[in-house]
């Protein structure tokens, strides 16, 4: 038996991270739109579960009454709920670093636009993701 030892050459770390992520011989394909769509996901899921968990009451109509919608706050698995943005926000885009404390942002319904933007951002980056792969299998829209 003969064995045949050859120099695989010597690419950068970055090369062959370009190459891991690209190929589609993993289980899972990841591609460059699973590096965008793994981590949106993962952040809305875990944001989702904590909150409907453990978050505080929300100001849902911007009259300083606060509605709870967590499991530690009283609802059940039905009546839980993540609370949407308070309506003295507005439309508008309300990021973590706009608040002045966390427990401003978290009366004021921030998990809700959280979990909504990572979501979607996460969706638009899974069908990426397929068009990813069709173009690396050589198939046609």
């Amino acid at each position: 038996m003969t064995a045949v030892l050859s120099n695989r050459g010597t690419s950068s770390l970055w090369a062959r991270f370009c190459e891991w992520i690209t190929s589609t011989e993993n289980r899972l394909y990841i591609g460059w739109f699973g590096v965008l769509m793994i981590p949106c996901l993962l952040t809305a899921t875990s944001v989702f579960i904590i909150g409907f968990i453990a978050a505080p009451p929300v100001d849902i109509d911007g009259i300083r009454e606060p509605v709870s919608g967590s499991l530690l706050y009283g609802n059940n698995i039905i009546s839980g709920a993540i609370i949407p943005t308070s309506n003295a926000i507005g439309l508008h885009f309300y990021p973590i670093w706009e608040a002045a404390s966390l427990d401003e942002w978290l009366y004021n319904g921030g998990p809700y636009q959280l979990i909504v933007l990572h979501f979607l951002l996460g969706v638009a980056a899974y069908m990426g993701r397929e068009w990813e792969l069709s173009y690396r299998l050589g198939m046609r829209p």
